[in-house]
């Protein structure tokens, strides 16, 4: 797709979910003194990336999932680049992918409880919805509404499956080839149509 703008993605920050090997989807969790640390490195990470390009931080459009391990993440980026503390925008577009009657359940869990449904997924997770949650394909549709929106460069702090999507749209992947991408917690993405970068 045209795209001629680049957005800044931070994904939140560690919390004991993570941790544990939890799907999270949408039930609300906090970051845990690893998560923090991270969002304070990909703060002065970013801070240094933006001072490199001679870019004030408060120039830029800052957008966040409005889930609390988000907007914690949020807070920690905007006091580490010396923005004020609220101020910025949410957008429910870009919370998680909804696990449904997964959500709190490791992988491990899922297979032993839903045999016929980890197998579904395993084959398919583009199109599989799992039971009261949302597919890939669908999550694509919701996150690909608010790029099109987008009309500025931006900080965006969101979520692992938020960032995989958004590469999904930019960089022309397929669904299998999106479903399978890293997403780290300790890295800044830097994203535009054709291209992504990691600091």
């Amino acid at each position: 797709m045209t795209f001629p703008h680049t957005l800044y993605f931070i994904r939140h920050g560690e919390t004991d979910w993570n941790r544990a090997g939890r799907m999270q989807g949408q039930t609300e969790t906090d970051l845990n003194a690893l998560g923090r640390a991270q969002a304070a490195r990909n703060a002065e990470a970013l801070g240094e990336l933006l001072g490199h390009r001679d870019m004030a931080a408060d120039a830029l459009a800052f957008v966040s999932s409005p889930m609390r391990r988000t907007r914690q993440t949020a807070d920690i980026v905007r006091e580490k680049l010396g923005l004020t503390a609220n101020g910025y925008a949410f957008d429910d577009r870009l919370r998680e992918v909804a696990f449904g009657t997964y959500e709190g359940l490791t992988p491990a869990a899922i297979k032993t409880r839903f045999p016929d449904q980890h197998r579904a997924r395993k084959d398919d997770r583009w199109s599989f919805t799992p039971p009261g949650g949302e597919s890939y394909q669908q999550f694509s549709g919701r996150v690909g509404a608010w790029l099109d929106t987008v009309d500025r460069d931006m900080i965006v702090v969101a979520h692992g499956g938020t960032s995989r999507v958004l590469r999904g749209h930019l960089l022309n992947l397929t669904p299998g080839e999106l479903v399978k991408l890293e997403v780290p917690q300790d890295k800044v993405m830097i994203l535009g149509a054709g291209r992504c970068d990691w600091i």
